[in-house]
């Protein structure tokens, strides 16, 4: 079989995106005579990369800008350069000319969903209101006129085969955001107690109110009141402005309290040495249509390295650390400082072990499966 060219690109996930590279493009440079291209935000190339994974930072842009505008035709330039014979879109945003494309080469085209984008954008107040509508409504229009072309979607969530209209039967897999084993990576020992120990308290990832950034600091200021001992590190990003400045400002003068990242992207591998040096981690969500029915990517991360999490009470959530023994579930805004770290140190977590289930592996032999059966498919035509 000659090479085949596999294409997965997002308008602003960066090139080194976790689930972009780490998990999808790695898993796919296994397939033997295929070549991989990743095309996304400007960020640090990874120097490690299998030799026929290749980069493509072609995206760099503010949010609203007219740089952005210019995005869509970096775009349709690269992949008429590439001539993928399979594309994956990793954000809406280049549906229609990857769809365009296709049309025009009979070239494959998958979507990995990786939000409800429709319902993240009508229900969080990123964007004024008249704004969020017709945004969604773009967004909704692009997703249905390129569903009949999309040969399969990889969804990242289980509850977006219910809440997403334009799928159809027997075109979409689930492939979650399980845990890839970083290099080096260990199963910790088993099980947890923290009965001893200072707190070493952590919030990881996006940084923002919806993700209870805020809560987050509030418990760890009331733990720090009860074992001064107790800090906190945020490790993350925060796209807006404001809620950055609120936090700086929040957190000024609480020297028990580390910020790492803030107004930059922070590397995938900076995050889990956060996670190595932690023995808390805190999900403090707040209740929300845009994300009750998801389940956080930091949540296997945590499970990975044995953190007890304290985690937003959730009937999801809840079922996962339950059967894990992976933490505590608490309503963030109602906490009871002294009873949650009661609980901390007296109960016993991991009692079994980490289960096998919280690891990227199955999802891999899935997209393996279904990415061969597209490149045979077009190989056919």
């Amino acid at each position: 079989m000659s090479e085949k060219r596999i294409l997965i690109a997002s308008l602003l996930k960066p090139i080194n995106d976790t689930r972009m590279f780490e998990k999808i493009g790695l898993s796919l440079s296994c397939i033997s005579d295929t070549q991989i291209n990743i095309a996304g935000f400007r960020a640090h190339v990874p120097q490690k990369a299998p030799a026929n994974v290749h980069f493509h930072p072609i995206f760099d842009f503010k949010r609203l800008s007219i740089a952005r505008l210019k995005a869509q035709q970096k775009y349709e330039k690269l992949l008429f350069q590439l001539k993928p014979d399979l594309i994956i879109a990793c954000t809406h945003e280049l549906l229609l000319a990857s769809q365009a494309y296709c049309r025009k080469y009979g070239a494959q085209l998958m979507y990995d969903v990786q939000e409800n984008y429709t319902l993240n954008l009508t229900s969080q107040r990123n964007y004024p209101p008249l704004l969020r509508q017709l945004l969604a409504y773009r967004v909704g229009k692009a997703e249905q006129k390129a569903a009949p072309d999309i040969a399969h979607f990889l969804l990242a969530e289980h509850s977006y085969a219910q809440e997403l209209p334009f799928l159809a039967a027997g075109k979409y897999s689930v492939v979650a955001n399980k845990y890839k084993p970083a290099t080096g990576y260990t199963l910790p020992a088993t099980p947890v107690r923290l009965d001893k120990q200072p707190l070493r308290l952590l919030y990881s990832g996006t940084i923002a109110e919806v993700y209870g950034i805020f809560e987050a600091v509030s418990l760890a200021e009331a733990l720090h009141c009860l074992e001064p001992s107790t800090t906190l590190t945020i490790v993350g990003y925060s796209s807006r402005s404001h809620t950055l400045r609120q936090l700086q400002q929040c957190i000024k003068g609480k020297s028990f309290i580390r910020l790492i990242g803030g107004d930059r992207l922070v590397p995938h591998q900076q995050i889990l040495q956060s996670i190595k040096e932690s023995n808390v981690g805190l999900l403090p969500y707040k209740p929300h249509p845009s994300t009750e029915r998801c389940i956080p990517t930091k949540l296997y991360e945590y499970m990975a390295y044995a953190l007890p999490v304290l985690v937003q009470q959730n009937p999801l959530w809840q079922s996962i650390t339950e059967v894990n023994q992976a933490g505590i579930s608490i309503d963030f805004n109602g906490v009871c400082p002294q009873e949650v770290l009661k609980r901390i140190r007296q109960e016993l977590f991991y009692t079994s072990g980490i289960s096998p289930d919280i690891f990227w592996k199955s999802e891999e032999i899935k997209l393996i499966a279904i990415v061969k059966e597209a490149l045979t498919r077009f190989s056919k035509l």
